[in-house]
């Protein structure tokens, strides 16, 4: 079984990190997301769609699969994280705990 490493982009805020993994050819049946004992993990099964009455004469990378694994810091909540598949790309935000959000301090004149 062929098994692809996604490419991702992240992008990373006071509010949240945003992850954007490029996953073509994934229906969202096929998408498995799991978050445990801080891992995150994607993974995914990529569909050729083939006409009933069509025979597929080639293919480069039949149905591939895709896993990708990331380590989730205590710094973000994990039981809060989005998920949304649009046009073979995945979006997970996932927010960062208030804890560990900056927060400004305000000086007391003495």
């Amino acid at each position: 079984r062929v098994t692809l490493t996604p490419a991702v982009d992240i992008v990373e805020d006071a509010h949240s990190v945003t992850v954007w993994a490029d996953l073509p050819g994934v229906p969202k049946d096929k998408l498995d997301l799991r978050v445990h004992d801080g891992n995150l993990t994607i993974d995914a099964e990529s569909v050729v769609p083939v006409l009933p009455n069509l025979r597929l004469s080639h293919a480069e990378i039949r149905a591939p699969y895709f896993s990708r694994r990331f380590t989730v810091s205590e710094d973000f909540d994990s039981s809060k994280i989005e998920a949304s598949l649009k046009d073979g790309v995945l979006k997970l935000t996932i927010p960062r705990r208030d804890e560990a959000k900056p927060r400004r301090i305000e000086v007391q004149m003495a």
